[in-house]
């Protein structure tokens, strides 16, 4: 009984990632996504960290199938597997992921506030250094590297402003449909009193 509550609550979480990955379809501002929120997400809900990295790139990778051969389909001549930058992104989603589950599980609320901000800042450092290195718009150089950071800085601040949102979306909608949904809780949670503050331990 234990197992099929532990899939249940793993697919739910996997189905909320991924129909917030589409959410990247519809029309928003140049980086306003839910990239950093759906690694932290994971990261803090799901009970094997393995699925903390593997399901947010999933869902990133198959959103981003439909932005680059759909939206943006008409930019390109092939279909587009992987943008030259994508390997740095997914690389930055585990890299948040696995920080992420040495960081949320069972902590306070306290640290989900710096956690996304730890987030916004690891996409920003990783997407632009793969962009300066891929994408032949800069030089190679020292100064190359810094010219890139800055042209990135402007677009920093949506990319904050879409884990913000998007974080208080997920958690804030998974700890209410929990409160109805006993098998979304791990059998460990605390829930009423002082420790309602508190993300579920999962085991």
């Amino acid at each position: 009984m234990k197992n099929e509550t532990i899939l249940f609550r793993s697919g739910v979480i996997s189905m909320i990632i991924l129909l917030v990955a589409a959410s990247r379809l519809l029309p928003h501002p140049p980086n306003f996504a839910p990239l950093g929120a759906m690694a932290l997400f994971g990261a803090a809900y799901y009970d094997r960290c393995y699925l903390a990295c593997v399901v947010p790139v999933v869902a990133a990778w198959l959103s981003d199938l439909a932005i680059n051969n759909v939206i943006y389909g008409h930019y390109f001549d092939h279909f587009v597997w992987l943008h030259s930058v994508s390997l740095f992104v997914y690389g930055a989603f585990v890299l948040v992921a696995f920080l992420g589950t040495r960081v949320l599980r069972g902590a306070r609320l306290s640290r989900l506030v710096p956690s996304v901000a730890g987030a916004s800042v690891i996409f920003f450092l990783v997407s632009n250094l793969g962009t300066w290195l891929t994408s032949g718009m800069y030089p190679l150089t020292g100064s190359g590297l810094a010219a890139c950071y800055v042209a990135g800085v402007p677009f920093f601040w949506n990319t904050l402003g879409g884990d913000a949102f998007y974080t208080l979306v997920m958690f804030g909608g998974y700890a209410w449909v929990s409160r109805g949904i006993p098998a979304l809780r791990p059998a460990s949670a605390l829930v009423g009193g002082r420790d309602e503050k508190t993300f579920p331990r999962e085991q």
